[in-house]
């Protein structure tokens, strides 16, 4: 018997299944058939998923209140790691039977819990350990960072980003130039994408970087042949898309913890600094955890600092933020799923833009619908569906 998944195309094992069935690619039998085939299945357990009925908009007249919603929006928020209860309780009972004494006991001391889970986060961003530090938000992040590489000068001083970047982004980039007595208008360098395209294509960055690389000061996503800094926001990709943060010879990145990660709203960010910067780029901004570990609590105020990225914490982690992120990182890591564009002429249908080749994206999928989207994401919602673009605020 032919096995449909001995090939790499998503379409081929879609037609190759669908045959073995004898039903449609887009039947309910094909997408079952792929669940009980697919190897990590059972991380899908490692997680909770709300019930419908507990989802604000679900009408309990078209759907079974009883049953698990179906979860779309891990790009706003993950899910919650079953285990991530247990070790908050955990630290909740420390504190209360030992009390100062936590910060050096048990198996998270609260001094350098962070440290401890820093390896399982590299591996999911493709760094070594000591160039990954779990630590603040991301904004904050982003901030400390570009106060050490954003040196500019009157000949380079200007900053490469995508176009309506994310406010986090965006602001931040904003504010550092300013703080530099520079003037965005003529410093933030914004890339638009192609006219009926939604992302960046990477040669038109690289041809926008030897147009005006001579006055870049740093990248905000590709390329280091004019001598520019590179940093990536890996928000929406750690967790996502498989990185290679230090092969690749990124100089320095951050990002958030709360989506893909599944560390929960807020929870503790990461940050990276290649190793090649570790002895020459040093933070602009110091604080106590910043100082080596062996000599931090002789309190002798002679600073010791750490190199890389490591020399860049200013304080302790909320140990209660810590937990949560440690359950995910657990069994966290980049996954790769299925795409595939079904269209029926002259019919409302759906266009799948993600690229369907696996190396070209993460676990996200993309929908363009020929029908204006807020009925249909109405609908979703009533049905229990958590739908991707699910925002907290309101929108007109």
């Amino acid at each position: 018997v032919m096995d449909p998944f001995d090939v790499n195309s998503p379409r081929k094992i879609l037609e190759r299944v669908s045959t073995l069935l004898g039903c449609s690619q887009t039947s309910n039998e094909v997408a079952t058939y792929l669940d009980n085939h697919d190897e990590l299945k059972h991380l899908r357990e490692q997680f909770l998923l709300p019930k419908v009925a507990e989802l604000p908009p679900s009408d309990l007249t078209l759907v079974d209140g009883t049953k698990e919603c179906i979860y779309f929006v891990g790009n706003s928020l993950g899910l919650q790691p079953k285990m991530a209860k247990k070790y908050i309780d955990e630290e909740l009972d420390k504190w209360a039977k030992m009390g100062v004494h936590g910060h050096v006991q048990g198996s998270r001391p609260w001094a350098w819990a962070e440290n401890n889970i820093e390896g399982l986060m590299a591996n999911v961003v493709g760094a070594k350990a000591e160039e990954v530090a779990l630590m603040n938000g991301l904004t904050v992040n982003l901030h400390i960072l570009l106060l050490s590489f954003y040196k500019p000068t009157a000949k380079r001083h200007k900053i490469l980003l995508e176009d309506k970047a994310f406010p986090s982004d965006n602001y931040a980039v904003e504010c550092q130039i300013q703080l530099k007595g520079y003037d965005p208008k003529q410093s933030m360098l914004l890339m638009k994408a192609r006219p009926g395209e939604e992302v960046l294509r990477t040669e038109d960055i690289l041809d926008t970087i030897e147009k005006e690389g001579d006055s870049i000061a740093v990248v905000h996503n590709a390329g280091q042949n004019k001598g520019c800094y590179v940093g990536f926001d890996c928000a929406h990709a750690v967790g996502n898309a498989e990185l290679k943060l230090h092969d690749w010879g990124v100089d320095f990145a951050c990002w958030c913890s709360y989506k893909y990660v599944n560390s929960g709203a807020g929870g503790l960010a990461g940050a990276f600094i290649h190793e090649k910067n570790a002895c020459t780029v040093k933070p602009a901004l110091t604080g106590w955890w910043g100082h080596d570990l062996k000599t931090r609590f002789r309190v002798d105020n002679e600073m010791d600092l750490l190199p890389g990225i490591s020399g860049f914490r200013l304080s302790n982690q909320p140990i209660l933020l810590v937990c949560p992120l440690q359950a995910s990182l657990e069994v966290t890591g980049p996954s790769l799923g299925f795409s595939y564009r079904f269209h029926t002429p002259h019919k409302p249908h759906v266009h799948i833009i993600t690229p369907s080749h696996p190396e070209e994206r993460g676990c996200q999928l993309s929908l363009s619908f020929s029908v204006p989207i807020a009925a249909v994401f109405q609908e979703l919602e009533k049905r229990g569906v958590a739908p991707q673009g699910l925002c907290p605020c309101p929108v007109t």
